[in-house]
């Protein structure tokens, strides 16, 4: 079985298209549908329903898809295990949307000094969304938000920083952080994430009834919408508001919680046993 073939049928569930699989993997589309029936026939299964352009895939390819990712995985791992400095071969990172403009660039940087021979694969998402990869073993680290809710065995975490949280205005905030949520427009940090679930909590806590104008789990936007005096907002103490000491956006006005019960936690969550732990390790030093 060629393993190409396995990756073209990862590519197609995981996009969607045929077509895009072939962008992507630089093929025709008559490439990638050939090695799409090439598997059928070996397996004697079907693995897409097709539907015009769009393909979904079969019960028998879910079924068989979490063995052919770790199939792909291994595979691509063959010769960094034979590499005795461990310092080779893929690495997969996911990363909430604040800390890919923050902690990830200098890291990266560092990192290929230390590893030149690695390759970095940088993935975007939502701190459950992280989670989630994982736990299906698709991603090697993550820099998410702490889960609130105990973390399994197979993995581990380290933290790495702590955000207090913030009230942000586009205009001098003269009251308390109560009076503020309760006379402007709310521009809430979107309350099914795990960071907005924080402001939410001190939203629900103080008895404050406030109905938002939208919610967002969108840090940049929500800095963006209130720079432009559209309201107010609880958010996190990140880089890209800048309400510490060296502040980068003069046009925000902030006043901080002062509890620590709201503080958001930053931490890198791997494997308990990582197939790159030397990387591992530099990678905390480097994001510490």
């Amino acid at each position: 079985m060629d393993i190409r073939f396995l990756e073209s049928l990862i590519c197609v569930v995981d996009s969607g298209s045929i077509a895009e699989t072939a962008r992507i993997q630089s093929i025709t589309a008559a490439a990638v549908s050939q090695r799409i029936q090439s598997l059928e026939q070996q397996l004697d299964c079907s693995l897409l329903n097709r539907a015009g352009h769009k393909v979904k895939p079969t019960e028998s390819c879910m079924n068989l898809l979490s063995r052919a990712r770790r199939i792909v995985s291994d595979t691509h791992s063959l010769s960094a295990d034979i590499d005795s400095s461990g310092l080779s071969g893929v690495f997969r990172i996911g990363a909430i949307s604040t800390v890919l403009t923050s902690m990830i660039p200098n890291a990266l940087k560092q990192l290929g000094k230390y590893a030149p021979n690695a390759k970095w694969n940088i993935s975007p998402g939502t701190s459950s969304a992280l989670y989630k990869e994982m736990q299906n073993e698709r991603l090697d680290a993550a820099i998410i938000v702490k889960p609130p809710f105990p973390i399994p065995k197979n993995l581990t975490f380290k933290q790495l920083r702590t955000e207090k949280l913030v009230l942000i205005s586009s205009e001098p905030i003269t009251g308390s952080i109560f009076d503020e949520l309760k006379e402007r427009p709310y521009i809430r940090y979107d309350p099914t994430s795990w960071g907005g679930r924080i402001a939410e909590k001190f939203v629900t806590n103080n008895n404050i009834v406030k109905t938002s104008i939208c919610d967002l789990d969108g840090l940049e936007t929500i800095s963006l919408l209130v720079s432009q005096n559209l309201g107010v907002s609880l958010v996190p103490d990140w880089s890209g508001f800048g309400c510490g000491s060296k502040r980068e956006k003069p046009e925000l006005f902030y006043k901080f919680v002062d509890d620590d019960n709201y503080d958001r936690e930053l931490v890198l969550l791997y494997p308990s046993y990582p197939n790159r732990p030397k990387i591992i390790d530099k990678f905390i030093t480097l994001v510490s």
